[in-house]
This record gives structure tokens, sequence and C-alpha cells, in this order.
């Protein structure tokens, strides 16, 4: 990471990306920020006359104009304070927001292994605490250059105009902070890129905490998780620590530097006023114009430590902007087929060094159920992932109606596809919204005979609110058999030629097994339908089945031929039937 060389590129595409289109209003921010950091030099230079002509001459005129003039400076300054603060608040969230909008763009078009690497509680973190990270750097990086840096010009140019032995004496230490705060922003850039990782993990870990909160509960795990969590968090409190330490190093080192500088003033100065040479309007000028450099330099020395924290934030977050997609589609798709017979000629996969498929070659007819059984861990389940394209194989072929599914747009391809599975995916929203899935052409009447098909309608009527009952996190409000029937009824409402049961009723009792599969038989009516199944009784009746052992095709035909022939099928039939 010390020497990424995406780094010097970060700003720049930071401007490209977000805040070009905001810089009008960063223009007109940045001029008000002119107009306040001015107006610390112009009290700075306004204290000579008061002390000059009011306090030492007694002018009791000139009180008037000096009085209203430093009035007039505190009143701009608090006006142009508003202005500033309000305009750049916007502009970074709204910034920051489509930052987050973009990542999660990007992170949604990313194939399944991606996901496989990164656990959903990291891409939070990265989505959320990276992009938080840096959504007020170029507020503070603005108010930096605009306010700070140009008050400091105009407080030195007041101090130069009074005396220039004294502005050096004053900045005498300079020189020693140049050091120090290249090693400090290395410092803090190390730990706070650690720090976004451990904030991942810690993500993470409540991610799977609260997800599998019964397990954790049933193996009395409470103590343990919390214990890894204590150690987690521990960690990043000693990183923050410590990243608090380096980011206020620089500013203490400032502190020193200046009141060294304060020091030597005094000496220089006191005896000169003292020897009459000076007024002590002049000096006072001279020392709130130095006073005043205080703030702002202890800003722009912790700048340099705020971007060095967002720098590595922003190194994380266009490191997944510019991931790009294994799976994508070709520059000229081709047209959906009318025919919907599926076929897999010689697919292998890995997954690293793990083989999957093997040279896997089978076929499922259009319009007819085929059934796809073996041992777990035989690569049924990554059939589907290949015919939706969710991955795509190493070698070999895979089409439907004669066209290779990779000549598809991935988007057309999967409308042509519903999918129903063992763990039929609910979101926390009502039970209307998870199964319209966004989609606004559904009229009541569709709705409804779905739930019908789907031997739904009767549960639903009984809830209290109907289809706008909400279902709570991961569908936890229903019955397994109920997630089940809304996941039937959604695969209804696509209508899709093609339908994948992955272990659809393997979870079930009895009844609801019963509903579940009447309302899977009206689901698969007609439509080209692959099965996969351990429960061997639920696909005797399908027109072939093929069984698999790892990663290849090992027997295919019907449940007599399989069971006349012997071999893997028969052995798992013995195996579940061996009652009789």
């Amino acid at each position: 990471m010390a020497n990424d060389p995406r780094r010097p590129r970060l700003f720049s595409r930071l401007w490209a990306d977000y805040l070009r289109p905001h810089r009008l209003g960063m223009a007109f921010a940045f001029v008000v920020l002119l107009i306040e950091g001015s107006t610390l030099a112009l009290l700075a230079w306004m204290l000579e006359p008061l002390f000059d002509r009011v306090f030492v001459a007694g002018d009791g005129a000139a009180i008037w104009w000096v009085g209203g003039a430093i009035f007039g400076l505190f009143a701009v300054r608090a006006l142009t304070s508003v202005v500033s603060k309000t305009l750049l608040t916007a502009i970074s969230l709204r910034s920051a927001t489509q930052m987050q909008v973009d990542l999660l763009r990007r992170i949604l078009t990313l194939d399944m292994r991606f996901f496989q690497d990164n656990p959903p509680g990291a891409l939070i973190e990265r989505v959320q605490g990276d992009t938080l990270a840096v959504q007020g750097i170029w507020q503070v990086m603005l108010m930096g250059i605009g306010r700070d840096v140009i008050a400091l010009v105009w407080l030195m140019g007041v101090a130069l105009q009074i005396d220039w032995r004294w502005t050096a004496a004053a900045l005498v230490g300079a020189p020693l902070l140049l050091l120090p705060t290249l090693a400090v922003q290395r410092y803090i850039r190390r730990k706070t890129a650690a720090l976004r990782v451990r904030s991942g993990e810690r993500a993470t870990r409540l991610d799977e905490v609260f997800h599998g909160i019964a397990t954790v509960k049933l193996n009395r795990m409470e103590g343990y998780q919390a214990t890894r969590f204590e150690r987690i968090v521990g960690d990043i409190v000693s990183g923050q620590v410590k990243m608090a330490f380096g980011q206020s190093f620089i500013p203490a080192l400032i502190d020193l530097v200046t009141g060294l500088g304060f020091f030597l003033v005094l000496i220089l100065g006191g005896r000169e006023i003292i020897e009459g040479e000076r007024t002590v309007g002049e000096f006072m000028s001279f020392f709130t114009a130095m006073s005043l450099t205080f703030q702002p330099l202890r800003r722009l020395g912790a700048l340099a430590g705020t971007w060095q924290t967002a720098a590595a934030s922003l190194e994380r977050i266009y490191a997944f902007l510019d991931l790009r997609p294994a799976v994508v589609a070709p520059p000229h798709p081709a047209r959906l087929p009318a025919k919907t017979t599926v076929v897999f000629d010689d697919v292998s996969l890995s997954y690293g060094e793990a083989e999957v498929l093997r040279g896997l070659s089978l076929t499922a007819e259009g319009g007819q159920r085929t059934a796809i059984v073996g041992p777990s861990g035989a690569g049924k389940s990554t059939l589907f992932h290949l015919l939706t394209r969710l991955v795509d194989p190493q070698s070999g072929r895979i089409s439907m109606g004669g066209v290779p599914v990779a000549d598809f747009d991935p988007a057309d391809l999967r409308s042509q596809i519903a999918v129903v599975s063992q763990d039929s995916w609910l979101f926390d929203e009502t039970l209307r919204e998870n199964l319209t899935m966004g989609r606004s052409d559904l009229s009541e009447s569709d709705l409804r005979a779905a739930l019908e098909a789907a031997n739904a309608a009767e549960f639903v009527d009984r809830l209290p609110m109907g289809l706008d009952t909400p279902v709570g996190p991961r569908g936890s409000a229903l019955s397994g058999g109920q997630r089940q029937r809304v996941a039937i009824a959604r695969a209804i409402l696509r209508n899709a030629p093609v339908l994948l049961l992955d272990e659809a009723t393997s979870a079930l009792d009895a009844a609801s097994e019963r509903l579940v599969g009447e309302a899977l038989d009206r689901l698969a009516a007609g439509r080209t339908t692959l099965v996969i199944a351990h429960r061997l009784a639920t696909v005797q009746g399908a027109d072939r089945i093929v069984v698999m052992d790892r990663g290849q095709v090992v027997d295919q035909g019907t449940h007599a031929e399989l069971l006349a022939r012997g071999g893997l099928y028969a052995d798992l039939c013995r195996l579940q039937f061996a009652d009789g």
C-alpha cells in the first residue's frame, strides 16, 4: 500500500467523479470562505487604531467608526460562516450519497465468486463506513484552502506590514514541522487502512451473530461470540487511539512552534515598545494577527492527517469501483429462443483448486421435468448457477433452445427463468412488495390468482393487514411452508418458461409439503423444469432423472430404468426406503 500508484490520482478521480457536478456551488462557497478568512486579518488590522487613537490618544470620535467597523466584521463573519457551512454540508452529503449508490451498483454487477470471497459485513462496511470516512474530506479541505489559507496569508500580510523582523522571529520554528508531518502522514495512512479492515470484520461478526442467533443460543455460544466481538472492537479502539495520537501530533507540534515564536516576539518587541520605538497599538495589532493564525494553523496541520484517513478509505472504495464483472453481456446479445431445451455439453468448473464439475453433459428437454439427484457435494446446485449465469464455466457449453447462454444478456436470460429454493428469501418488507419485486405492471387480480395457485390465499387472508403485512427479517413472521408458498406465488407471477426447483420441499412438514407440492405441480405444468431433490420420493414421476456424483453425470433415465440397472440411484433409494 505504501507505494500504491493510485494515490496521486485519488483527488483527481474524486473531483472528476463526484465534485465536478457541484463545481458552481463549490466556487460560490469558496468565494464566501475567502471573505470569511479575510475578516480575521481586517480585525487584527483594526486593533492598531483602536489602541493608538482611542485608548492612548483619547480620540472619542474614532470610537464610533472603529467600533462600527469591528462590529461589521463580526457580522460579515457570522453570515459567511452560516452560508459556507450549509452549502458545503449539502455538497458533502449529496456527493457521498452518490458514492454509496455507485458503489452498491458496482457490487451488484459482480458475479457470485466475488460474494463468496467477501462476506456481507465487510461489504456493508465498504459501502457505508468507507464512504462516511470520506464524506467530509472535501468540505474540510475546501474550508482549509479557502478560509484558513487566505486567513493566514492576510494575517501574515498584516504582521509583515507592521514589522518583518517580528514576523521572522514568530516563524523561526516552522521548518521543524516538515519531517514530522511527513512521518505522521504515513503512520496515519497505515493505521487507517488496518482500522477499516477490522471495522469490516466487526460488521461481519455482527451480521453472522444476528442472522445465526438460533444457532448461537442452542449451542450456548453467547459468551464465545461476545468474547470474539470484544477482541475485534478492542483492536478497533486501539487503532482509533493510535490514529487520534497521529492526528493530534502535528497540531500539538504547531502549538510548541507558535509558543516559541510568541516568546521571541515578546522579547524583541517588548524591548522596542519600552524604548518608545514602537507603539502599543502596533504591538497589539501584530500580536492579535499572530494569535489569530493559531487556529487556522492547527486546522491546516490536522488537515494532513484528515486527508490520509480519507485517502485510505478512498483507496478501498476505488478498489471496488474498478472491479469489473466476470459475467457480462455480449456486444450483440442473441434473441431469446422459442424453445427451452437446456443442454450442458462437457462443462467444467473449478473454484480455485476445488473442482466442482468435470466434463458434465446432460439434456433437459423442453416442457418436461428433469430431476437431478446425487449425494451432497455432487455439484447439483452449481448447475443452476451456471444456467442463470451467476457464474460462467471454465470450459464447455451451456445452451437454451440451441443458443449458448453466453450469447444472451444475463438480464434477458434470467427473465426466462423462475427459481424456488429451499431457502426462500423474503425481504423485510410487506408481503405485496415481496410478491411484486419492484414490478408495477401487476394488478390485484394477478396477485390474487398467483396466491390461489400457490395455495397461499387462505393464510394471506388471515393476516392482519393482508398483502400489506410486513413479513419480518428474512420472512421470520411467516412459517416455513408459508414462505415457500409466497416464493411459488412470486415464481408464478414471473411467468417464466423455465423453472428451477432446488430442494423446494425438503424442510417442510407433511401438511406443508402437500400444499407446496400441489402448488409446484401447477407451476411446473408446461414448463421446462429442473428439480434438485434429496428426497427421492418427490422425483419418482419425473420425465428423466439425472444422477450426479463428484461433478459428473453417472447415470440417467426414468425411475424404473435406474432401479433396474442398479448403481448409485438404486443404492440411494435403498437407503431412503430401507423400511420396505
